[in-house]
């Protein structure tokens, strides 16, 4: 009997190990799914600005800006100036004509000067035109010359400067997005004065690169000329102008009458002085009669 239940016990020993070992295999191969856990949802973190620091510092931290809308390879920003010297017939008939000229094609006129009298005068005129009316408006213009004396032309590429103002405009309004972000976001009123200002200041630089894009938009799309002006040397009288014979006579009378006030100043020193150029006269006079004597 004893031997029965020893062997029912071996036996049940031996059905335990065999199913610990088939459990331990099947183990390694299977992952049991864990419960879903409520864990918070991660927070966005805040821009990493310092409160006071300045515009470039907020932004350099943000990455990299790349303008839009910027003209490529096929299309610079050049701004292009014309200088001309003419001799003509009416100088201030020219004028008029280089004033109309500048409206025909949509420009104005910058500024403009006139000097001397008759044949003297001089003439110089600045006008803006739109840009690809340059070669048009300069063509024109000679027609309106009896000689060109000297003409040049110059540009100045300002795509690099525009597209510098162009990021530098992305870049603060980034920072500004960012400070207005963390106005949002703060409580205390010391922190609040800073983001302000802070604020202040990058939107004022904002608007001065807008006005510096604008200036540069401008002048790029209209063209400088400057003229200057001068009459036909041919058609100079002989005698100047304004010349008169009486005014002449004045003149000379007047010169006449000054050297006779200088001549009687003069007598009146003298006569003043006579004491003392006397003596010294008087001195040199009696030395030499002394030496011819002896």
């Amino acid at each position: 009997m004893k031997r029965l239940l020893i062997g029912l016990v071996l036996v049940v020993l031996l059905l335990v190990t065999v199913s610990c070992a088939q459990a331990k295999e099947g183990g390694s191969s299977v992952t049991v799914p864990s419960a879903p856990s409520s864990a918070p949802s991660p927070m966005v973190p805040s821009p990493s600005i310092n409160v006071g620091a300045s515009p470039r510092e907020g932004v350099s931290q943000g990455g990299t800006y790349v303008a839009d809308g910027l003209p490529g390879d096929e299309e610079r920003m050049i701004v292009r100036t014309a200088n001309m010297d003419l001799v003509v017939k009416d100088v201030t008939q020219t004028l008029d004509n280089i004033a109309q000229l500048a409206t025909k094609y949509g420009g104005f006129v910058v500024s403009s000067q006139v000097s001397g009298e008759e044949q003297d005068m001089r003439g110089w005129i600045s006008i803006r035109v739109v840009d690809d009316k340059l070669d048009q408006s300069l063509s024109e213009i000679r027609n309106l010359a009896v000689r060109v004396k000297s003409e040049s032309t110059s540009g100045q590429d300002v795509t690099e400067q525009y597209m510098d103002l162009d990021a530098r405009l992305n870049n603060a309004q980034a920072t500004e997005k960012q400070y207005l972000e963390l106005l949002n976001k703060a409580t205390a009123v010391e922190d609040i004065l800073k983001i302000y200002q802070s604020l202040s200041q990058v939107r004022q630089d904002i608007e001065q690169i807008k006005t510096q894009m604008l200036y540069l938009e401008r002048t790029s799309s209209m063209s400088l000329i400057s003229v200057s002006l001068e009459p036909e040397a041919t058609a100079k009288p002989l005698v100047k102008a304004g010349w008169s014979a009486l005014e002449a006579l004045k003149s000379a009378v007047r010169g006449i009458v000054t050297f006779g006030q200088w001549l009687g100043t003069l007598a009146i020193w003298l006569l003043i002085f006579i004491p003392v150029w006397g003596t010294i006269v008087g001195i040199i006079w009696w030395r030499r009669r002394k030496k011819r004597q002896g």
